[in-house]
């Protein structure tokens, strides 16, 4: 397994180098930083643009390929270069990237998990009311954009917290000025967390029950499951030990996919509900033309879908034995 592990992370590394590379060029070229410094009243000599934007290298005259070359220079070394304002890029990036992430990893824990043991339990009781309410609600939660569900969310816990007890915080990441210890401002923290959480998963987890639920009844009927109950073994542990750990396989090679498809959606979740993270500052650096902040996120971005993909191939070669031996 170690050897299958080895190669499947050389090749993430070779695409991740690529993704990076192309998402560099197409900001630079696509992108005009001297536009932060024309117009200003009184106006910038055009010697002065050119001096500014060649220390920070994001003049155009100066040839693309060259200014990626300084500009990976600085990655290798850990230095994703200077915004158009002068400062590092560094210097926010972490911040934010953990913003991000604390909600990513958060709808995707809940999402996978919640989503794939609806979809098993929906096999198991095919066309009973669970299957039918569950299939229902899942392709709700698929026809509604993440825009209007987060919206509506909003409403609800907005009514809830009026209607019953205030639970649910619905704008920024804490609340500003909070007097208290450490259990007080946990607790303000986890209600920030709900209702943003809640956004990313659901459609997480009307994917994955429907998913997971055409994989189960694929497998639900195998040859090996009625071997398994033949032997001695119950219908229940035949279905949990065989049927749904064979049926888990697909779903492991998904979640890299879902990763990444999530990163877009945080982007939409940040903005409405005031996170600030990696998606507002990856909209506010396109609107600036900040080709090094918009490469770093880029680059930010890959790595994260290359750690996902090697978790799924580590829950993949933990599933099925074959990945094991290749």
């Amino acid at each position: 397994m170690a050897l299958f592990l080895l190669r499947r992370l050389l090749n993430y590394v070779v695409l991740v180098v690529v993704a990076t590379s192309l998402a560099y060029m197409l900001a630079a070229g696509a992108l005009d930083p001297r536009a932060n410094y024309e117009g200003r009243n009184p106006p910038l000599p055009p010697a002065v643009i050119d001096a500014r934007l060649d220390e920070l290298n994001l003049n155009p005259a100066t040839p693309l390929f060259e200014r990626y070359l300084t500009w990976a220079a600085g990655v290798l070394h850990g230095d994703f270069g200077k915004t158009v304002d002068g400062d590092a890029v560094n210097r926010d990036l972490a911040r934010r990237a953990g913003v991000t992430f604390r909600l990513i990893i958060l709808g995707v824990v809940f999402g996978s998990l919640l989503g794939v043991a609806v979809g098993a339990f929906a096999a198991v009781r095919q066309y009973g009311w669970f299957d039918r309410i569950t299939t229902t609600l899942a392709f709700v939660a698929l026809a509604v954009p993440v825009v209007v569900l987060a919206n509506i969310l909003i409403l609800a816990g907005v009514a809830f917290n009026d209607a019953v007890v205030r639970v649910f915080e619905v704008s920024g990441e804490y609340t500003p000025g909070l007097e208290g210890g450490f259990l007080d401002h946990a607790v303000d923290r986890v209600k920030h967390l709900l209702l943003p959480t809640i956004s990313l998963s659901l459609p997480l987890i009307a994917t994955f029950s429907r998913y997971q639920r055409n994989m189960m009844l694929d497998v639900l009927g195998a040859d090996f499951v009625r071997t398994a109950m033949a032997k001695g073994l119950s219908r229940r542990a035949a279905l949990t030990r065989h049927a749904l750990r064979t049926a888990l396989i697909p779903a492991a090679t998904y979640f890299a996919f879902t990763f990444g498809s999530l990163l877009v959606g945080a982007t939409i979740t940040e903005t409405i509900f005031g996170w600030h993270g990696l998606g507002e500052q990856l909209i506010g650096s396109i609107n600036r033309s900040d080709v090094n902040t918009v490469a770093a996120i880029a680059c930010l971005t890959a790595l994260s879908v290359l750690a996902a993909s090697l978790l799924s191939d580590v829950l993949t070669a933990a599933l099925d034995p074959r990945v094991r031996v290749a």
